[in-house]
């Protein structure tokens, strides 16, 4: 069980499997989300995901087409990433996690829009666009 919560608390969730992948995202959508250089994701099975307080304060986002984000409407801490393309799936904000994963992160993905301003020094593979 993997639990975690918003940065005002009013929001909570836990994730009843392991992570089936963790990616650290370079994308500009990502970025302007998270206020970073980065986001890092981790995907799940959607039944495995549930709000255990606060879903009343999540708000969402169409960021493009087959994109949807949540975040919680009281703090504005990132939450989930939904694809259209993968309904069964969600991806879930790590840096939202209060609980030990249990996985590292696989490698960076969008590298080929990342910030200008920020070198990647670690040995993960890199992938311009999300790897196939």
């Amino acid at each position: 069980m993997i639990r975690g919560s918003c940065l005002c608390g009013g929001v909570a969730y836990e994730i009843a499997s392991p992570l089936e992948e963790m990616h650290h995202c370079h994308c500009s959508m990502c970025r302007k989300q998270h206020g970073a250089a980065f986001s890092t994701y981790g995907q799940v099975p959607r039944v495995a995901f549930r709000f255990t307080r606060g879903e009343d304060k999540v708000r969402s986002f169409r960021s493009s087409e087959p994109v949807t984000r949540t975040f919680c409407g009281e703090c504005g801490s990132s939450l989930q990433f939904f694809f259209a393309a993968v309904p069964d799936a969600v991806w879930v904000a790590v840096g939202t996690f209060d609980d030990e994963p249990g996985r590292r992160p696989d490698g960076h993905i969008f590298v080929g829009s990342r910030a200008e301003w920020f070198e990647i020094t670690d040995t993960l593979p890199r992938h311009d666009e999300y790897p196939s």
